[in-house]
C-alpha cells in the first residue's frame, strides 16, 4: 500500500497497464515503478494484509 495516497498493489491483479502481469509478486515489481495515483517510488509502499 502506498503510504502517501493509499493505493494498494494487488499481486493477483498486477498492473497490466504498467506492463506488470497478473500474479507478479511485489518483490518482482521493478524498483523504478511508481505509484499510478501519486507518482511516489516503490520505496514509499508498505506491506499490508488484504
Amino acid at each position: 500500500q502506498c503510504v502517501v495516497c493509499g493505493f494498494v498493489y494487488d499481486e493477483a491483479q498486477g498492473r497490466p497497464e504498467d506492463g506488470i502481469a497478473p500474479g507478479t509478486l511485489w518483490a518482482d515489481v521493478p524498483a523504478s515503478w511508481e505509484c499510478p495515483d501519486c507518482g511516489v517510488g516503490k520505496g514509499d509502499f508498505e506491506m499490508i494484509e488484504i
